[in-house]
């Protein structure tokens, strides 16, 4: 997307995989996952004119098979390549965590759907639409990102939204990591690359 200087700047807010099996308790749970959760609903109630679009991911993967290569298999699971199942299509841990108001949300995005999948940008909204369509479709100009897990598919989704020309902004304070070091280093790279790491007040 051409960045004009008179074009009226429109933001969306990216709340990545805020699941069940993402969250405490869960197949994958890492730990504050609950407490992004609840800050997100609390920043949409306080502020319902920040975001002119919000979408919501969610990994929606197949139960019958091994996704690509991506639920381990017969071997155990290096965490990095290969994962334990989770996020299966249609099971409480697929489903958006409790905590999530999804009530401001406009655009649904389920990934992974037979295969691997880190970015929300290799999802489909629930008309079947891919999600740089549906950005270029509403002029989204500017980019917040939000959610589950900051070493993982948030960085991948904040770096896609880069390269689509996007301003991008991460919120520090909203989002939960695998690991304290690479969830570090995953922010430290998104900053190098242009991306504004900020608190969401």
């Amino acid at each position: 997307m051409t960045d004009q200087p008179d074009q009226k700047r429109r933001r969306a807010l990216f709340i990545i995989d805020v699941q069940n099996d993402f969250t405490e308790g869960g197949a994958l749970g890492v730990t504050g996952g609950a407490a992004v959760a609840a800050g997100i609903s609390e920043l949409l109630a306080r502020h319902p004119e920040r975001y002119d679009e919000v979408f919501a991911s969610r990994d929606w993967h197949d139960g019958d098979n091994d996704n690509g290569g991506h639920f381990a298999e017969g071997a155990e699971p290096d965490f990095i390549v290969t994962w334990p199942r989770h996020c299966v299509a249609g099971t409480p841990g697929a489903e958006y965590h409790p905590d999530l108001d999804t009530r401001p949300v406009d655009w649904h995005v389920r990934k992974g759907q037979g295969r691997p999948a880190y970015s929300i940008f290799e999802g489909t909204t629930d008309d079947g639409e891919s999600l740089g369509e549906k950005l270029d479709e509403l002029g989204i100009t500017d980019v917040d990102v939000a959610g589950i897990a900051t070493d993982y598919c948030v960085l991948a989704s904040a770096r896609d939204a880069l390269e689509a020309g996007r301003r991008v902004r991460v919120l520090s304070d909203l989002v939960a990591g695998v690991a304290q070091q690479s969830s570090a280093a995953a922010l430290a790279t998104l900053s190098v690359a242009g991306a504004e790491v900020t608190r969401s007040e």
